[in-house]
């Protein structure tokens, strides 16, 4: 019995998935028109077309960037102030808060020239490490 019902339920949607498709191909939900979606000038999707009468902003090619800003040839001083904000003596790392932008970076027991605590003053250089700048040739600032 049990058999029966189930071979039934499977006929019966099989028979419904053959009527909607028959009744898509039959009656299209819209023409091409309707199909079509604009982008306004804010970036955001709509239905209707863009005013022709309103006057296109020009963009010079020159002016995009793609990729990273492009550094200014300032001298930048190497040598930075900051302020320890975590230290695990335990684990041997520890992050430092510059003082100038506010940026905390990473630092290793092996890239200190002296022993630094949580709050201390620091002067400290950067090189690039695994996941970003790291904090070297650290040493305390009375």
């Amino acid at each position: 019995m049990v058999k029966k019902e189930r071979e039934k339920k499977r006929l019966k949607k099989k028979e419904e998935k053959r009527l909607k498709r028959v009744d898509r191909k039959d009656s299209p939900t819209g023409d091409f028109d309707s199909m079509i979606a604009y982008v306004d000038e804010n970036g955001q999707l709509s239905d209707t077309p863009p005013d022709p009468t309103k006057k296109k902003k020009v963009i010079k090619l020159e002016s995009i960037n793609l990729g990273a800003t492009p550094r200014t040839n300032e001298e930048i001083d190497p040598i930075r102030k900051g302020k320890v904000t975590f230290f695990n003596d335990s684990k041997g790392y520890g992050f430092i808060k510059d003082l100038d932008d506010q940026e905390s970076y990473f630092v290793h027991i092996n890239a200190m020239l002296e022993e630094i605590g949580e709050g201390d003053k620091v002067q400290f250089e950067l090189e690039p490490g695994q996941k970003g700048l790291n904090a070297v040739r650290v040493k305390k600032v009375v």
